[in-house]
C-alpha cells in the first residue's frame, strides 16, 4: 500500500470519527422551516459545484487531445482566468440590480454552453467556451451566497445557523468531488474526454430546472445603476477597514490556493533516493503518482475541516481562531520547499492544507455575512476577485520556478495573517472580545 492510499485510508477514519464528536457535541437544528431552506439551497449549490467538479480532471487531457501546444493550452487556462477578472467587476453589479437567482439561472447556462463548445477542436472556439467558463465561474463564487445570504436574514433565521450551512456545503462539495471524479473518469473511459462535460451539461441543466421551481428572487439594490453599485461597493471598502481586511484576506488565500491547485502534482512526483553506483549520494527522481487517490485524500482532508470550523465556532469566534488556520497554512506550504523529494512530509503538509481550506470556506461566508452590506454584496465580493485572478495569470505568464512559487504562497498567507490579526482588533477593540481567543 503506497503513502497517498495509506493516508487515505487514515484520514477517512479520522473523518468519520470527527464528524460523529461533532454531531454531538453540537445541538441540532430543530427548526423545520430551517431545515427545508438548508436542503433547498444545499441541493442546488451542490450540482452548480459538481457541474464544475465533472469538468476539471480532463480540461487539460482535452486540449491535447485536439492537439494543442503546451503553450496554446496555458494560453487557453489564462484566458479562464483572465475573462473571471474582468468580467467579474460588473458581474456582481447584475446580480444585485438584476436578481441573484437570475444570475445563478445564468450560472447554468454560460458553464453549459462552455461544456458544447469542447466539442470542438478548433482554438477559438475552445477559448470562447474558457471565456464563458471564466464568467460563470465569477458568478458561482458571488451569487449563490449572496442570494443564501440575504434569504437566510429575510426569513429570520438565527445569525448563528448561517455558519452550519456554509460548513455542511463545504463537507457535500467534498463528496460531491470525489463522486464527480469517479463519474468523469467512468465516463471518458467508456466514450472519450469530451463525454464528462456532457454530464456536466446534464447536471447544469438540472440545477436550473430546480432553481426555476424553488428559489424566490431577491435583489441588491435595485434602483441604482451598474457604475453606481460598483462605486457604492468601493466606497464602502474605503471606508470600513473590515470588509477592506475581508477582501485582502479572500485574495491573498484563494490566490496561494489556485497556485498550490497547480503545483501539487510536480512537488509529489519528486522523490528523494541514492545514487546508482554511490549510496551515499541522493538523487531527484521524478515518479508517476496516484493522481485520483491523492485527489480522495484532499477531499476529505477537506472535509475534516469544515468539521474543525463548528468545533471551533463553538468555542471561539471566527476572527480569533482563523489567525492561527493562516498561519498554519502558510507552514503547510513551505513543506515543498525546505523538504523537497520527502513525499511523505510533503503530503502530509498538503493535507494539512487541505484542512485549512475546509476551514477557510465557511469562516469567510461567515464573517461576510456580518460585515459586506447586503445592498452590495455581490458587488463587493466580485471585485476582490480582481486581484485574485491578477495574482494567477502573473504567476502562470511569469513561468516561475516552483519553489519560488511557494514562497510567494508563503508571503501571501502571512500577509492574510496579518490582516486577520488587523480584522481581529477592529472587531474587539471597542467592545472588547466575546469569546474566549485561542490567541492571548
Amino acid at each position: 500500500m503506497d503513502i497517498f492510499l495509506g493516508g487515505f485510508y487514515i484520514l477517512t477514519v479520522l473523518c468519520a470519527i470527527l464528524y460523529l464528536l461533532t454531531r454531538a457535541a453540537l445541538p441540532s437544528v430543530a427548526d423545520a422551516a430551517f431545515s427545508v431552506f438548508q436542503r433547498t439551497y444545499l441541493v442546488v449549490y451542490l450540482l452548480a459545484m459538481a457541474g464544475d467538479w465533472l469538468q476539471g480532471p480532463h480540461v487539460y487531457a482535452l486540449y491535447e487531445s485536439y492537439g494543442m501546444s503546451t503553450d496554446q493550452i496555458d494560453i487557453l487556462f489564462v484566458a479562464g482566468f483572465g475573462s473571471s477578472m474582468v468580467v467579474g467587476t460588473i458581474v456582481g453589479s447584475i446580480a444585485d440590480k438584476y436578481g441573484r437567482r437570475t444570475n445563478c439561472i445564468l450560472y447554468g447556462v454560460l458553464y453549459g454552453a462552455a461544456c458544447v463548445t469542447k466539442h470542438f477542436g478548433n482554438f477559438w472556439i475552445l477559448m470562447i467556451g474558457r471565456l464563458l467558463g471564466g464568467t460563470a465561474t465569477s458568478i458561482l463564487y458571488s451569487a449563490f451566497e449572496s442570494w443564501l445570504v440575504y434569504e437566510h436574514h429575510k426569513r429570520g433565521f438565527d445569525a448563528n445557523l448561517l455558519g452550519n450551512i456554509f460548513s455542511l456545503g463545504v463537507l457535500g462539495n467534498s463528496v460531491v468531488a470525489i463522486v464527480a471524479g469517479l463519474v468523469a473518469q467512468k465516463f471518458a473511459d467508456l466514450f472519450g474526454y469530451v463525454a464528462p462535460f456532457d454530464v456536466s451539461l446534464c447536471v447544469l441543466s438540472l440545477m436550473v430546472i430546480i432553481i426555476i421551481m424553488t428559489w424566490t428572487e431577491n435583489y441588491g439594490d435595485k434602483t441604482s445603476n451598474i457604475s453606481h453599485s460598483f462605486g457604492v461597493a468601493l466606497t464602502a471598502i474605503k471606508q470600513d477597514h473590515k470588509v477592506l481586511c475581508l477582501g485582502l484576506i479572500q485574495s491573498l488565500f484563494e490566490g496561494a490556493m489556485y497556485c498550490f491547485v497547480l503545483e501539487w502534482t510536480p512537488s509529489l512526483s519528486i522523490i528523494n533516493r541514492g545514487k546508482a553506483g554511490a549510496p551515499n549520494e541522493i538523487e531527484e527522481v521524478h515518479t508517476d503518482i496516484p493522481h485520483g487517490h491523492i485527489f480522495a485524500g484532499f477531499m476529505v482532508a477537506l472535509m475534516i475541516g469544515s468539521s474543525l470550523f463548528k468545533l471551533l465556532s463553538k468555542y471561539t469566534s471566527v476572527e480569533s481562531f482563523m489567525r492561527v488556520v493562516l498561519f498554519v497554512a502558510a507552514l503547510s506550504l513551505m513543506t515543498p520547499i525546505l523538504y523537497k523529494g520527502n513525499q511523505m512530509v510533503i503530503f502530509i503538509g498538503f493535507l494539512v492544507f487541505e484542512m485549512c481550506v475546509g476551514i477557510f470556506w465557511p469562516s469567510m461566508g461567515t464573517m461576510r455575512g456580518k460585515y459586506v452590506a447586503e445592498e452590495t454584496r455581490a458587488t463587493t465580493m466580485n471585485i476582490f476577485r480582481v486581484p485574485l485572478n491578477m495574482i494567477v495569470v502573473v504567476i502562470l505568464l511569469q513561468h516561475l520556478e516552483r519553489d519560488t512559487i511557494f514562497e510567494f504562497c508563503a508571503l501571501f498567507l502571512i500577509i492574510a495573517v496579518v490582516c486577520q490579526q488587523w480584522l481581529y482588533t477592529l472587531t474587539y477593540s471597542a467592545s472588547g472580545p466575546q469569546k474566549m481567543s485561542l490567541i492571548v
